[in-house]
């Protein structure tokens, strides 16, 4: 036990401080080409969860707990050490709960829900590849951000004192940034489309009072010719 674990005993929360560490989450597959003689599985897959940036998780997090399709002999995976993933071969898509542990048992666990995607569609958000015909197969992940909200003295060590994990340029298969500033594009371009929209239904409803207005008038002019006859 080092000198700080004896000093804080996980120690009180620091207040006012909170820690945020992006991370990615997802699954690789990539196809046999056929079924599988011997059970009829089409494709390999890997399940992972990753950080977003250059950081070894480790020194923060215990271990992650990968719930995978109760078909599986072994269905709950435990895994202590980077690279956190589980590789398997499969035919059938499901979700995997993902379990994030850490090293301070004050911290409660995060878990993660992803649904393990073989087939490309025509829409998937956040997939990429080539629908694991080719060498790089099909990628669909997520990034997330594990929000820490006044950690213990502890866990602010474990925090902030993470090592980088490789000293080779860090990326992933998703461009994230580009995928935000597609998003942002979307978003702006439909609240313009729902402006324009509202416009035109403001017209048609100030028309359509103008045009109850007009019908009106004219109804009272009727009753007042039908009384004076």
């Amino acid at each position: 036990m080092n000198s700080f674990t004896a000093a804080t005993d996980s120690g009180g929360r620091v207040k006012g401080l909170t820690i945020v560490k992006p991370i990615v989450y997802g699954n690789i597959a990539r196809s046999f080409g056929k079924k599988r003689e011997e059970d009829g599985h089409t494709h390999q897959w890997h399940v992972y969860v990753k950080p977003y940036l250059n950081e070894d998780m480790s020194s923060y997090v215990k271990k992650v707990h990968f719930k995978l399709h109760e078909s599986y002999a072994n269905p709950n995976r435990i895994v202590s050490k980077p690279p956190y993933e589980v590789t398997e071969t499969g035919w059938g898509e499901f979700e995997v709960v993902i379990k994030l542990h850490f090293h301070d048992p004050t911290e409660r666990p995060v878990t993660l829900y992803h649904i393990l995607k073989l087939f490309q569609s025509p829409i998937v958000d956040g997939t990429s590849g080539d629908g694991g015909d080719g060498k790089k197969g099909l990628v669909s992940e997520s990034y997330e951000e594990i929000v820490f909200q006044e950690p213990t003295q502890l866990m602010q060590h474990y925090l902030t004192n993470s090592q980088p994990l490789t000293n080779e340029p860090w990326v992933h298969d998703t461009d994230f940034e580009d995928k935000i500033v597609k998003t942002l594009d979307n978003i702006l371009d439909t609240k313009a489309k729902v402006k324009a929209e509202i416009t035109q239904l403001k017209d048609k409803l100030k028309l359509a009072r103008e045009t109850i207005g007009r019908f009106k008038t004219e109804l009272s002019k009727v009753q007042e010719e039908t009384q004076v006859n």
